[in-house]
């Protein structure tokens, strides 16, 4: 049986309890440096806490040390992954190889989207280096996923179900370096491709208006779950380390429940990670938390639009239509409540997304903070559910571990043995002296034995088995269950990586990088877009074979010249509606086209039909 990782994001030691909680399998968080997302940095000690946290659930810890390293941040790195591993972190989310050169701790490493990970060939070639998970590019098919399982079966595979979507391959975008000085290799991507562009012809004529031309809606494949299992994707990954813990709670819950009709149906074939169930007191619904609108973004091939040209901003759920205006109030027909403080959005004449704030509503009737310019038949969308929030910041979720219990006699007192859902079991002896009981004990020690209280665990059997009805004081017993329970829940979290779902729990290391065979390495490694950042980097290709010929971009590399920024599947020919392969009707331009910022700075498209790509240029 094959078992099934919900993966959840944690901005922070709260966001990472509530994605336990709401039924994550592993969260991944970001550490105190060097992580893909700069602004979601905790400390080793929240680490620790959360790992402490979720261990007794089976639930593994993630941590993404996802940039690429400069010189002077090696041996503070290396310090780093030791105190991971000493506060008890599962595995390490990494893409640069310099680690594979460093003196590590036996952790596992997976591989970073970052590492631009869609091939076979690549997939086979981190495996060979001892890398025990692959995130996979966004962009890959259902059948590019099945095919990379074929090849390569032994490597766990993970891939995105849910969040922003970058729109450049695997993340590896160098335009906010380029633009800003700010690096996405580095955790502090600028956005370059949510900002508005024209897009223009080789002449200099306008073909459309400002618009975000590159920003796409968010992933949701909550429907293809089953089909992404039988490709072989064995963990399911919701992005959001910058989004909130009423984000994390709500989605973490749908995909929970998703998933888990998948198990229910095919149970002989797949099964859960952890343990536990949770029980959720919300419908959860991913269209109540930020959202561009959904795409399932290639796993089908090209179909429908991906883009949220009008907006890269949450545009929520539609909440209805503007029946009535008055001077200071709308009615919205439709059957959705408002609550004061709600925030609505509607687009205006130019498709754009404009918002407002609700001061007060009664009904139907709505007063704006400002009025609005609204028509009447315009729909409406909420993405500030005040009423919802509200419910959000409370509790929302207990997750509990099933349990038996077998309480019996024994030669010098007696035991209790607890059997865990999954079947481990523990016993426990106690010595007391036997004393006859005055009348039948068995169902008041079942009483007192069944109640755990705020433990993880949910008690759904107690049997009794005494070769005579002796007598237990009820506090001795409330004493006992409580002794056994901590014991067993500390014995869970005291072995954090045995759960791991990886065949061992080794990283890779110099050695295993030296035996590889290079026949499996992607091509050789000649530019900035390599990333090399460092000499350790630097020295592990060369370990390889390979010849690295210029340093990363961040380092100075590739400053001058026609520079490729950004490689993407996503093409603004299909997305208009002018790519005659995929139906459309070709525009009346003069290549190249040119997306044109309001600075006056430009950068060159080209259309790879063959392969079905998009590239920016510099210009």
């Amino acid at each position: 049986m094959t078992s099934i990782e919900l993966l959840s994001p944690a901005q922070n030691l709260e966001c990472g309890m509530a994605a336990v909680d709401h039924g994550a399998d592993a969260v991944y968080i970001g550490a105190p440096r060097y992580g893909a997302r700069a602004a979601a940095g905790n400390s080793v000690e929240d680490i620790h806490s959360l790992c402490q946290y979720a261990h007794p659930y089976g639930v593994r810890i993630y941590v993404t040390l996802n940039t690429i390293l400069f010189e002077d941040e090696l041996e503070d790195t290396r310090q780093l992954v030791w105190e991971l591993y000493r506060a008890g972190v599962d595995a390490l989310i990494v893409q640069d190889l310099a680690l594979l050169e460093m003196d590590l701790p036996p952790i596992a490493l997976h591989a970073s989207t970052q590492m631009d990970n869609r091939t076979a060939a690549q997939v086979e070639w981190l495996q060979s280096l001892g890398f025990q998970q692959t995130v996979l590019a966004r962009e890959l098919s259902l059948e590019q996923m099945a095919e990379i399982h074929r090849q390569v079966p032994q490597m766990p595979l993970e891939a995105f179900v849910h969040g922003a979507l970058c729109v450049s391959y695997s993340g590896r975008c160098y335009a906010s370096q380029y633009c800003f000085g700010r690096s996405a290799n580095r955790g502090e991507c600028a956005q370059f491709c949510r900002l508005p562009f024209v897009l223009s012809d080789a002449h200099g004529q306008m073909l459309t208006p400002e618009r975000h031309l590159l920003s796409l809606r968010d992933m949701n494949r909550m429907d293809s779950l089953e089909e992404m299992m039988d490709a072989g994707i064995r963990s399911f990954k919701i992005e959001g380390r910058l989004k909130g813990v009423s984000y994390v709670k709500n989605v973490t819950a749908a995909y929970r429940q998703a998933i888990d009709r998948v198990l229910l149906r095919r149970h002989s074939d797949y099964c859960r990670s952890s343990l536990g169930r949770s029980e959720i007191t919300f419908s959860p619904d991913p269209q109540r938390s930020f959202s561009r609108g959904f795409t399932d973004y290639f796993l089908h091939g090209r179909r429908g639009s991906m883009a949220s040209m009008d907006t890269p901003k949450s545009r929520g759920m539609e909440v209805g239509r503007v029946k009535e205006i008055s001077r200071d109030s709308i009615v919205v027909a439709g059957s959705a409540s408002f609550a004061n403080g709600d925030g609505l959005c509607y687009a205006d004449d130019d498709g754009r997304l404009c918002g407002f704030r609700v001061n007060r509503a009664q009904g139907n009737r709505l007063f704006p903070s400002s009025m609005p310019r609204l028509k009447r038949g315009d729909v409406l969308w909420r993405n500030y559910d005040q009423a919802w929030e509200r419910q959000m910041a409370g509790p929302t979720a207990r997750r509990t571990i099933g349990m038996e219990m077998l309480f019996e006699d024994a030669p010098q007192g007696f035991r209790l043995t607890l059997t865990r859902e999954d079947g481990a079991s523990q016993s426990f002896l106690f010595p007391y002296e036997h004393q006859l009981a005055r009348s039948p004990q068995a169902d008041s020690i079942r009483q007192v034995l069944m109640k755990t209280g705020d433990t993880v665990y949910a008690c759904s059997r107690v049997d009794v088995v005494l070769s005579r009805p002796w007598f237990v004081p009820r506090s001795l017993l409330t004493q006992w269950r409580r002794d056994a329970l901590a014991a067993f829940a500390l014995e869970s979290a005291s072995c954090p990586r045995a759960s791991s779902s990886s065949s061992a729990c080794e990283s890779p290391s110099a050695a295993a990088c030296v035996s590889a065979h290079t026949s499996a390495c992607p091509p050789s490694p000649c530019t900035y877009q390599s990333n090399v950042a460092n000499h350790l980097s630097r020295l592990f290709y060369e370990r390889q074979g390979l010849h690295v010929d210029q340093m990363a971009m961040e380092c100075g590399g590739a400053q001058d010249g026609e520079l490729l920024l950004m490689t993407c599947r996503y093409c603004l020919k299909n997305e208009l509606g002018w790519c005659r392969k995929h139906g459309g009707v070709p525009v009346q331009a003069v290549e190249p086209l040119y997306l044109n910022l309001s600075d006056g700075r430009r950068f060159r498209l080209e259309f790879d039909c063959r392969r079905c790509e998009m590239k920016v240029w510099n210009a």
